[in-house]
Order: C-alpha cells, then sequence, then structure tokens
C-alpha cells in the first residue's frame, strides 16, 4: 500500500516569515495553541496560506457556536462535544493515520475530520475553549486526551466524575473510566497511571508534543530528513527546550549531506557537552571530524 507524499513546504521567504510568528507567538504571555499549531501546519505546507490560516480559525469558530448554551457539569460539556466532534462530524482516529504528517496537521485534520490523539485532542480543546468550556489537555504517556472540570482541583485517579471528565477524541470523544485512563497507561509504559499524569498539560508543552510526533515520523523515514529539521528548528523556537536538539539538527545536516554545517553544529553541541560529560564531548568531535572528512 502507497502512503500519500506530504506537503510540499513553502518557500524560504514564507517560512522564514512564519518561524517569526512562531516565535513571537510561543513568547507571548499567553500562547495561542491553535495560532501554534497551524504556524506549524504552514511550515509544513506551503499551500497553506493566509486565508488558509483565517479559514481554520474560522471552522473551529463555526463548530464552537454548534454547541449548546452552557451545558453546565463537566460530564455535560464532555457529553455535547462527543456528540457534535465525534458523532454529527465524525472526528476520530485510527491506526493508518500515524503513518501520515497531515494527522498532525491541525488545518488538515480539520480538513479530513481524522488525526493523531494529540491533534484531535487539540480540536477538542479549541472547540470547547471557545464555547466558554472548563477544558484541559492531558498528556497520558503514548496517549492523548482532553479532561472536563476546573484544572485547580487537584489530581485524582478516583474524583467524581461531576468534578473531572476525560474524554478520548481519537475513539470519537468516548468518555473514559478511571480504568479505561490506566489501560490507555499500561499500554504505553507497562506502568501504572500515577496522579501526576493527569495534570493540565500547557499550551506549549502540547506545541512540543506535537512536534516530536513529526520528528519521529521523518526520523522513519530518512528520505524525509527536510521535514525533521524544520520540526526541529520549531521546537529549538520554544523558550524551553532539550539541549540535545542541537546534536539532532547537526546529525540531520551531515544526513542532508550538509557536512561542513553539520561539523560545525556538532563542534558546538561537544564545547556544552563537555562541561558536564568529556567522554560523551570526545564522541560528538569525532563524528564531526567523520563529517569534515566527507567534504575530501
Amino acid at each position: 500500500m502507497r502512503h500519500p507524499q506530504p506537503p510540499q513546504p513553502p518557500s524560504p521567504e514564507r517560512s522564514a516569515e512564519l518561524r517569526r510568528r512562531f516565535a513571537e507567538e510561543a513568547r507571548s504571555e499567553r500562547p495561542d495553541l491553535a495560532t501554534l499549531c497551524l504556524l506549524v501546519g504552514a511550515e509544513a505546507d506551503g499551500t497553506l496560506d493566509e486565508a488558509g490560516l483565517d479559514a481554520a480559525q474560522v471552522e473551529l469558530d463555526r463548530l464552537a457556536g454548534q454547541l449548546p448554551f452552557r451545558p453546565g457539569t463537566p460530564r455535560a460539556w464532555a457529553v455535547a462535544l462527543r456528540d457534535l466532534l465525534g458523532e454529527r462530524y465524525g472526528f476520530h482516529g485510527v491506526a493508518a493515520d500515524y503513518q501520515r504528517l497531515e494527522s498532525s496537521l491541525l488545518h488538515e485534520v480539520l480538513r479530513r475530520r481524522r488525526g493523531l490523539p494529540i491533534l484531535l485532542s487539540v480540536v477538542w480543546l479549541e472547540v470547547a475553549r471557545r464555547a466558554g468550556a472548563p477544558v484541559y489537555g492531558v498528556a497520558l504517556p503514548g496517549h492523548f486526551v482532553v479532561g472536563f472540570g476546573a484544572e485547580s482541583e487537584p489530581a485524582s485517579l478516583s474524583g467524581s466524575l461531576e468534578e473531572r471528565v476525560l474524554v478520548d477524541p481519537f475513539d470519537g470523544g468516548r468518555l473514559l473510566t478511571g480504568q479505561d485512563a490506566e489501560v490507555l497507561v499500561a499500554g504505553a509504559t507497562g506502568a501504572g497511571l500515577r496522579p501526576s499524569m493527569l495534570e493540565p498539560a500547557a499550551p506549549l508543552d502540547v506545541v512540543s508534543r506535537v512536534l516530536n510526533n513529526i520528528r519521529a515520523w521523518a526520523a522513519r523515514r530518512p528520505e524525509q530528513s527536510a521535514v525533521g529539521l524544520w520540526a526541529v528548528d520549531l521546537a529549538l523556537l520554544l523558550p524551553a527546550h532539550a539541549a540535545r536538539l542541537r546534536y539532532e539538527r547537526a546529525r540531520l545536516l551531515v544526513q542532508r549531506g550538509e557536512f561542513s554545517a553539520g561539523a560545525g553544529e556538532l563542534e558546538a553541541y561537544a564545547e556544552v557537552v563537555a562541561a558536564v560529560d568529556q567522554a560523551v564531548a570526545e564522541e560528538v568531535r569525532g563524528e564531526a571530524r567523520a563529517a569534515r572528512a566527507m567534504l575530501n
């Protein structure tokens, strides 16, 4: 079975503007999740212009406008979102969605009504937020879900369903019991569910996880190293990021045949690492020398 080719990227000038806006939004006082996810989509898909970005926001507004006015309890909100997005509009996911880059792009998820758990959760979050629901993301290991209820309440594995309710947008918005959540975590990690796993996920954490998924998708496809590179570049624009992303970027440059640039970044990373681990730093310097040797 042939999988569809991923979308083509924007021009260098358009990409530079998108990255400027992404960095500005990520560093704002209240980063907007939908805006950040749409800018990721525009970096992936050169056909997503300003009109397309606006249309995606309008679609989220339109969906929110179809929810009942103030359903009431967290459970009532969860049921209303499930009925609208999962049942009426058919937003859900299937295993094959993990093989498509589009499943990580918000504008495509809105168009196809299919995607990864985290992007479907973004749709639930943004539609519910616009309608005034008490909603937040929950970054369970291996499977992102959505919670309804007051974020300030202490996380509990056994709290009242009227206080906090979890739903699984990948499964059409199915309401989860505590045991359901435990099964999801056990399936992903083999370990038990801890209360800390139920804490609300901040918008920048959600975006970081979206970019991690894109990087993982590209890493399994060496011919898509350009996708991996822009995903790393965007992750580096987030205010908090792992230093090791610099190493990943350097290795991607080498993989793409940009040996001099890659070697330079490997050497710069080695200098940072040397302060804590000389042995690892020397290994990275060896990679840099090997990259420079490819120039001969």
